[in-house]
């Protein structure tokens, strides 16, 4: 008998659900016709775009019916000299999110396992279970140690087998903001097998303080099996434009680029990207809004009585002490989009982008009609 389409499909697609990004503003103007929306809920640049890049957009005079340069020369060069690195090590990407499905497609599949941590990013098991691999979720910290809910990276690998192909570390991580120090980090990564490939998402790296980063370039040189992914979404305010990239061993890079599209970055994106990496006064204004903006927040939310969680990203995850969702629904009505995180195993907490100062004390403020009720 023929098999249907659903049949069809193996067994990890039937598994997945769908990933679902923040609510987007035109989708609330139509739900509930409100004009006046605030959305704190992607963590996106409350500044906006870095100037350098929407300068070099302004004056774009590149022949779009060409092909984009599908090496990304320009954009590789400037990338290896931001982190000390030959431009062998480095692939481009259509975001990061591009980077993380490459190395799945490549060292992933049937068989096969990724170890991945609760209540970090979901596109890692959509990632693994795209291609037919299990997941082997680790339980993260407990709710009173000195990092609630991050990564225990002792229980991770704990959990690599022999079958274990990619363990997924986001640091920061996304939802919870939480980290790992370098020296935790460095130990973890002197353990793991050598053919068992670390991925270490720094989405949010630039928002870290100083003395909390290790250096990627001494990290890459003793790791072959490291794959580090950044992305031009967050500090450099380009999410509409989708570039990010991944740092490997040449070996890694190899295997990557032999799958990766020939043209899976834009020639607009190319472009962009080589200006902003540039743009220093931006990633510091950026910087300082975060670092003080997030202070802001983190004591407006405690003096309220409500818990958050040691954050090192642009972006505060605090705990309402309830059902989440009846708040984050009701701070809909009031115009702004926060992210609720049920779907991360967190069900009485909520996301917050740290935005700028007026959108932050809007939050506040719609926080406290909310919760009066």
């Amino acid at each position: 008998m023929p098999k249907t389409l659903s049949e069809q499909a193996h067994a990890g697609i039937h598994g997945l659900s769908a990933y679902v990004p923040g609510k987007p503003i035109e989708h609330l103007k139509r739900e509930l016709g409100l004009t006046s929306i605030i959305k704190l809920a992607s963590n996106e640049n409350p500044l906006g775009t870095a100037p350098a890049a929407l300068e070099a957009l302004a004056h774009f005079d590149g022949d779009l019916y060409r092909y984009p340069d599908g090496s990304g020369y320009e954009l590789k060069q400037k990338i290896a000299t931001r982190h000390g690195v030959n431009p062998d090590r480095v692939t481009l990407g259509n975001g990061s999110d591009d980077i993380l499905e490459l190395t799945g497609r490549v060292f992933l599949g049937p068989g096969k396992n990724a170890v991945v941590s609760k209540h970090s990013f979901a596109v890692y098991p959509i990632v693994a279970r795209a291609v037919g691999a299990e997941v082997r979720e680790v339980p993260a910290l407990p709710a009173d140690a000195d990092m609630p809910y991050g990564h225990d990276l002792d229980a991770m690998l704990a959990a690599i087998n022999d079958r274990t192909g990619v363990v997924f570390i986001a640091n920061p991580n996304n939802p919870t903001g939480t980290w790992a120090t370098p020296a935790a980090l460095t130990a973890f990564l002197d353990r793991v097998p050598p053919a068992v490939v670390v991925v270490l998402d720094q989405a949010y790296i630039e928002y870290q303080t100083q003395d909390t980063v290790a250096d990627e370039a001494d990290w890459l040189a003793r790791y072959d099996n490291l794959v580090i992914t950044r992305t031009f979404s967050k500090i450099f305010g380009m999410a509409g434009l989708r570039f990010g990239y991944g740092l490997s061993s040449t070996t890694v890079a190899d295997f990557l680029n032999r799958i990766r599209q020939p043209f899976n970055v834009n020639m607009i994106a190319l472009h962009c990207a080589a200006a902003a990496i540039d743009d220093h006064d931006f990633i510091a204004r950026s910087i300082e809004s975060n670092t003080r903006e997030r202070a802001r927040l983190i004591d407006a939310l405690a003096a309220r009585g409500l818990a958050c969680l040691p954050s090192q990203a642009n972006f505060v995850t605090f705990d309402t002490a309830r059902d989440a969702r009846p708040v984050y629904d009701a701070l809909l009505h009031e115009g702004v989009i926060v992210r609720p995180l049920a779907g991360y195993g967190l069900p009485t907490h909520l996301r917050v982008t740290v935005g700028g100062a007026a959108d932050n004390d809007r939050f506040i403020a719609a926080l406290d009609r909310v919760l009066a009720r």
